[in-house]
């Protein structure tokens, strides 16, 4: 019996070991179950029911370094904030810039035959080798890709906006199925997402896609591009549908320059009326008017206040950029929002369709199928005067001050999305992607 002990005790002692590392191992797997719980916790779904009631708390600064919850990109999304990282195209062509460049920004969704004219009229516009032009797309479609990348007239930066509702077919910031439909729908209106605007609308993604796209250009030309976040002169905004005349960037160039002396109260300046039927008034003298939406430029400074009222512009109700700058923002200011500009157009506003039209051969809507701009020998040279003295406009007719809205931008998440487009250069926040 002594001659077996030994063996048994050998083999009681192996089984207590083998116990021990199992409950080891255990104990391991249960805290990483724990873990991943958590962390999982962390990029739950992008819920309205999460954000305060109070819309504006927390949202009084924008330097601070609080998680910004994204939504969780797509791999379209991913593959085209990796092409915004890409260098200047036609770096042979154009080595450098001249010196006081102004950058044009142009914005554009999806109507190429809009942007074909565009581009035809940009790349007969004196000066335009100078500069860079930077093209903005609201989503990814292929023919206006192409159309931009067959540029060579200047240096070009394409970027697109990563968090495009185009993007994102069945999840927000596009159409989620469990998305609130509207009013008209009742059967889905319960149990659903979404906040209605103050007509009783639920979102339509293509709708806000037009304020979203316009704010995260804005924060990203301004405050994240390579190119353009250190600059902090005048930068020239504009769309798909404006028609740039040959002078145009000589004459914003005349303008920038005159605007310390002849208009010191104006923020920016304008290639064209704040009228966009107008073509100028033709007489020797300087404008100064509410700042338009067509071709129009500003610098850092004013930016920099822009940027100021973010809550402002992310929480009205209202769908454009514009209408809200107009409504709630530049009122915010305190004083009188004044452009300076000549009294002759240098861009002109061509679209005849309505939101997001145009893009089909057979749906091109530029008086009725037809581009007729008649560019005249004044339209080619610069026709400002500096010894020209500025009438002011006053009191012009528009939206302003006390205007509620048209809607369109009641949800919480589009609230939301749009104050985190404000944070995203202005720190090195975490950033989860719900």
């Amino acid at each position: 019996m002594a001659i077996n002990q030994k063996p048994r005790l050998k083999d009681s002692a192996l089984r207590r070991f083998k116990l021990v590392i199992l409950v080891t191992l255990l104990g391991f797997l249960l805290f990483m179950i724990l873990m991943e719980t958590n962390l999982f916790q962390n990029f739950a779904p992008w819920s309205s029911d999460n954000i305060r009631e109070d819309p504006y708390a927390g949202f009084g600064r924008f330097d601070s370094n609080d998680e910004l919850k994204l939504p969780k990109q797509t791999e379209l999304s991913i593959r085209l904030e990796k092409r915004n990282r890409l260098p200047l195209r036609n770096l042979d062509l154009y080595p450098n810039l001249a010196k006081d460049h102004i950058p044009i920004v142009l914005y554009v969704h999806n109507r190429p035959q809009y942007l074909r004219v565009v581009i035809d009229s940009l790349s007969k516009v004196t000066g335009i080798s100078e500069t860079l032009l930077i093209v903005s797309h609201d989503g990814y479609f292929e023919e206006m890709d192409k159309l931009v990348q067959n540029i060579r007239f200047c240096s070009v930066k394409q970027i697109f906006a990563p968090y495009s509702p185009h993007l994102f077919p069945d999840s927000f910031p596009g159409v989620s199925p469990t998305d609130c439909m509207g009013k008209h729908y009742p059967m889905l209106t319960t149990n659903c997402r979404g906040n209605p605007d103050q007509y009783g609308n639920h979102r339509l993604p293509k709708i806000v896609s037009l304020k979203h796209h316009w704010w995260w250009m804005m924060n990203t030309v301004w405050d994240g591009l390579e190119e353009t976040r250190g600059l902090s002169g005048h930068i020239l905004f504009i769309e798909e549908d404006h028609f740039i005349l040959p002078n145009a960037y000589r004459n914003l160039q005349f303008l920038v320059s005159l605007k310390p002396k002849k208009c010191p109260e104006c923020y920016s300046v304008n290639l064209a009326p704040s009228d966009v039927k107008s073509r100028g008034e033709g007489n020797n003298f300087l404008v100064a008017e509410r700042m338009g939406n067509i071709g129009y430029a500003f610098n850092r400074s004013v930016w920099k206040k822009i940027h100021k009222k973010a809550k402002e512009f992310c929480f009205f109700d209202e769908y454009n950029w514009d209408i809200t700058m107009w409504a709630t923002v530049f009122p915010s200011f305190g004083s009188s929002v004044y452009s300076l500009r000549g009294p002759w157009t240098s861009a002109i506003h061509f679209g005849k369709c309505g939101l997001h039209q145009g893009q089909d051969e057979g749906d091109v809507c530029i008086d009725n199928g037809l581009l007729n701009i008649d560019v005249k020998d004044i339209d080619k040279v610069v026709n400002i005067n500096s010894e020209w003295p500025v009438e002011v406009f006053r009191g012009q007719p528009g939206y302003g001050a006390g205007f509620r809205g048209w809607g369109g931008w009641g949800d919480e998440r589009d609230r939301q999305l749009c104050l985190n487009f404000a944070q995203m250069y202005r720190s090195t926040p975490n950033v989860s992607r719900s």
